[in-house]
């Protein structure tokens, strides 16, 4: 999937929606059968309380508000999106499949015969409404998701070479899952509010339907919608499937913030 965040299942309550490490799940765990994390501490988890951070990694003391060190936090999320933009583009470039919302923007973009950036923010946009409906709450890092993804993505494009041979083509796909990557543990880390195809999926989660169940179902609707519509789907598209949710969670320990009391 094209993960925003590259988590893949959430406990989620009213107000929060917490990324667990697969460790740490239960297998029947779903939205009818809810744990909250304490805000005192939290094991090993990383929440969202309307787009701030609540817990950290590890055990530590009470947490940072959205706005401790928040240059800092805003320095990580501009860079974390900045890299995500230019992971997806090398994806996109090396022409071997791109991640399911990639497949949509793609196709969208072919037929409206606009840049595939600004099909990336233009969705972004439309999905933000749906949050109303929602009572989903955007943070700052939500709003920068939605346009700078977007712009990053058309710059990098225009800048970065399309190579013929496959043998160029699959190291460059690959750069971009593990650029994606870094870029989406980056921005989780800043803890200032979810992208705004996560806020979707969690927003249907407070609402009863697994999490699971809902990005599988919203994913496969935008993969299949953009197939239909020119997107190009393909090894890259199950490799980044494959790979992006473990690569998130292992960096996601060395790039969240920590605690002052920890650091």
């Amino acid at each position: 999937f094209q993960a925003e965040d590259g988590i893949r299942d959430y406990k989620v309550t009213g107000v929060q929606t917490c990324a667990l490490p697969i460790s740490e799940r239960n297998s029947s765990t779903s939205a009818s059968s809810i744990a909250r994390v304490k805000f005192g501490r939290a094991s090993n988890a990383s929440c969202m309380k309307y787009g701030g951070s609540v817990a950290v990694s590890g055990s530590g003391a009470a947490p940072p508000t959205a706005f401790d060190r928040f240059a800092e936090r805003i320095t990580r999320c501009v860079t974390g999106l900045a890299l995500f933009g230019i992971g997806i583009s090398l994806i996109i470039d090396a022409r071997i499949g791109v991640p399911p919302w990639d497949v949509f923007h793609q196709g969208v973009a072919g037929r409206l015969d606009r840049s595939i950036g600004t099909i990336i923010i233009a969705t972004g946009a439309a999905l933000m409404l749906v949050w109303i409906p929602l009572r989903q709450k955007p943070g700052i890092g939500t709003v920068l998701n939605a346009i700078e993804i977007g712009l990053v993505a058309n710059v990098a494009l225009d800048l970065l070479p399309q190579p013929e041979a496959l043998a160029a083509r699959v190291p460059m796909m690959l750069a971009g899952v593990l650029v994606t990557g870094l870029g989406s543990a980056l921005y989780i880390g800043s803890g200032l509010g979810p992208g705004p195809r996560d806020g979707i999926m969690t927003g249907l989660a407070s609402r009863g339907i697994p999490l699971r169940r809902a990005r599988m179902g919203i994913e496969f609707t935008v993969l299949i919608v953009g197939w239909l519509l020119g997107g190009q789907v393909g090894a890259g598209t199950v490799t980044f499937a494959v790979l992006i949710g473990p690569l998130v969670q292992w960096l996601m320990p060395h790039l969240a913030m920590r605690n002052r009391a920890s650091a």
